[in-house]
């Protein structure tokens, strides 16, 4: 079975109301979107359809993704909802289709499909780490130095 997984971008760019693929989104998703062409009853029809699913991954899943998520210190960028995305598509083994650069990267990284919706989608896959532009140390993560005070910035190291 194909699954498209969509997350928030993808509705808000239009993509399931413009296509006749059926559609899978979470439970976190769907209550963030809901209000979407709300006055048409857009998502109404599109779940009567059975054209659009909603789907909660398993927590093997869920934990699956908060790792992967943190290994490559997109953790701290990504929402509930976002998590939320990543796991069902690694539990269905399915296809992402969003904008977001933290989804693209965790799921590049764990070798997922992810489709852009509006973007040329990310060129550059990798893991995040933190660094302190004065005393130049490398950090796994944090807001400011533990060494010299100053606020840590993020660079990606390419694969």
């Amino acid at each position: 079975m194909d699954f498209k997984i969509l997350d928030a971008s993808a509705f808000y760019a239009g993509v399931p109301f413009g296509s006749s693929n059926d559609f899978y989104t979470t439970p976190l998703v769907y209550d963030e979107i809901k209000h979407i062409k709300k006055n048409h009853d857009a998502l109404g029809i599109l779940l009567d359809a059975n054209r659009l699913k909603i789907r909660e991954s398993d927590q093997a899943s869920k934990e699956a993704a908060i790792i992967a998520a943190k290994d490559t210190g997109d953790f701290p960028q990504l929402s509930k909802q976002d998590i939320s995305i990543i796991a069902l598509c690694i539990e269905t083994n399915g296809e992402i289709i969003s904008d977001d650069f933290a989804i693209s990267n965790v799921a590049k990284n764990l070798g997922l499909k992810i489709s852009p919706i509006m973007t040329q989608g990310i060129k550059d896959v990798g893991k995040w780490i933190h660094y302190c532009p004065g005393c130049k140390t490398n950090h796994t993560n944090g807001k400011e130095c533990p060494m010299c005070g100053t606020p840590l910035k993020r660079k990606l190291l390419k694969e």
